[in-house]
């Protein structure tokens, strides 16, 4: 008797991997459909219930260690672009010499002997870290780590402190659990998933002194970056407002110390704040311990301000061969822009006049999907008079009878 714990997005193919391991194995299956606690930590009581000896564990797990029964963890494996990870990861680490620890989901595990394939020749101090189901014998050997369900033999003399940290895999609890507790080493993580390319920052004050400033300094730290950025003004931003931008991945508030600070957990996009935008995008910034919730400290002049780094003019770059799309592509360049109307905009008739008006056809096509709010719409309502509406309660209005 064997014991199937599926999460709650794979129990639709529950039955038949079922069935198939029942023809299989001659074992009799029992799924267990809804988990005592959460989904990634093994259910040994729902699988005592039915005398389970073993249990096949789905998905996404903590790997903490059990106490009774045998386990199997069938993480699944999610498409991983190892190129584009290799990429990311040189971009990070541009010194060959970097001590950086890789660690990832367990659902990108299946991929990282080929991304070490990738990465090691050329970063002879690079560590990847290997999964441990359940409890090791005897201690642990020095400089070795073993937490979270993962092991790896860390070799400097100063420890951790000494390495950078490089995750795989999508933000959440696994990430913010590593994060805290190896708090003294920065952490860069890749999403295979996602890809942040549209930003739109969202103007949420229009009294903070300074707020224009820091509107074009991050318009020119996303230009850098190479993302687009739309400005939005939303007023008081909601989930419903901001799920009309489909092609905005994250968004970025400017608003006051206190506003700064949005819980997202709602929102359909992250939603972060200038200081978070800007340890992102600026190379030039780095991870203190220090978090800044009012936008005036970035500014120029201020305590906390971190010039961009030297743009390479466009005669002066080295031209790059993406690894993606064999194709030769140009990063970060940032001439001065000329006085030349920019190819995205076309010429349209504004009034009877025939004058003619400049159209962004990326602005157009926002604005069609746009939230609009309530419109009035004076003048064309027609009036009507006050009339007495029914009487009761939902169940027994007093015209509707009373039935046995």
């Amino acid at each position: 008797q064997v014991a199937l714990q599926f999460p709650d997005e794979l129990l639709a193919d529950a039955v038949e991997v079922a069935a198939r391991m029942e023809a299989a194995t001659g074992a009799e299956m029992y799924v267990l459909g809804d988990t005592t606690y959460g989904s990634c930590c093994v259910d040994e009581v729902a699988a005592e219930h039915v005398g389970a000896e073993a249990v096949l564990h789905y998905g996404p797990a903590c790997l903490s260690p059990c106490r009774k029964l045998p386990v199997l963890h069938i993480f699944g494996q999610q498409p991983l672009d190892v190129g584009r990870c290799t990429e990311a990861f040189r971009e990070l680490y541009p010194e060959r010499q970097s001590r950086v620890v890789v660690l990832s989901d367990v659902v990108y595990a299946h991929a990282m002997g080929e991304l070490e394939q990738q990465l090691r020749p050329e970063y002879p101090n690079i560590i990847f870290s290997s999964l441990v189901c359940g409890d090791l014998p005897g201690p642990a050997a020095p400089g070795e780590e073993r937490k979270f369900g993962r092991q790896f033999l860390v070799e400097a003399a100063g420890g951790l402190q000494d390495y950078a940290m490089f995750y795989v895999g999508a933000e959440g609890l696994a990430l913010t659990s590593f994060m805290l507790t190896w708090n003294c080493s920065p952490f860069s993580s890749f999403s295979p998933i996602t890809g942040a390319g549209g930003v739109g920052i969202l103007v949420g004050t229009l009294g903070v002194a300074g707020y224009l400033t820091v509107l074009q300094h991050l318009r020119e730290l996303l230009c850098r970056a190479g993302k687009r950025s739309y400005t939005l003004a939303v007023g008081k931003p909601n989930p419903a407002k901001l799920a009309n931008f489909l092609e905005v991945d994250v968004f970025v508030l400017v608003a006051c110390a206190q506003n700064s600070l949005l819980d997202s957990s709602d929102f359909y996009r992250p939603v972060v704040t200038p200081y978070e935008l800007e340890l992102a995008c600026n190379p030039a910034r780095e991870w203190t311990g220090n978090y800044l919730t009012d936008f005036r400290d970035l500014l120029p002049g201020a305590c906390a301000h971190v010039e961009l780094p030297p743009a390479v003019p466009a005669a002066e770059a080295v031209p790059d061969v993406s690894l993606i799309t064999g194709k030769m592509r140009a990063t970060h360049l940032c001439d001065p822009p000329t006085s030349q109307l920019p190819p995205s905009t076309t010429l349209a008739c504004r009034d009877q006049t025939r004058a003619l008006a400049e159209i962004s056809p990326a602005a157009s096509f926002l604005e069609s999907r746009s939230w609009r709010g309530l419109e009035q719409q004076l003048g064309q309502t027609p009036v009507s008079k006050a009339v007495q509406g029914r009487r009761g309660i939902a169940i027994a209005y007093e015209d509707e009878g009373c039935e046995q």
